[in-house]
């Protein structure tokens, strides 16, 4: 797994969307490093965190629970976390464990 990057997204300010590009791998060699950067992001996030899995290859259960984690961690400062570029697989994945409703999916 890899944080492409880390950035503002769109207009400055406290409701504008930060967006994080992950890559390769959600397993359990990565989870860890994936729980730190969200919890680091989170820290220095916008109203809006906004993950981009387009480039997610695997996403294992660590890699689910890691995303159910920062959700609640997320919600507990009044963020929202939502994601985008969702592949076919993942979508499937949130969908067979029922966590799909539990995300919301921009486009």
């Amino acid at each position: 797994m890899t944080v492409i990057d880390t950035a503002p997204f769109g207009e400055a300010g406290a409701s504008a969307q930060t967006l994080v590009h992950l890559a390769g791998d959600i397993d359990i060699f990565t989870t860890a490093q994936l729980r730190r950067r969200l919890i680091n992001t989170l820290a220095h996030s916008t109203d809006l965190l906004v993950l981009d899995l387009s480039q997610v290859t695997f996403c294992g259960a660590g890699g689910l629970g890691v995303l159910v984690g920062a959700q609640g961690r997320a919600r507990s400062l009044g963020i929202t976390l939502a994601l985008t570029g969702v592949p076919p697989r993942m979508t499937r994945l949130l969908h067979i464990t029922g966590l799909g409703h539990r995300f919301p999916i921009i486009a």
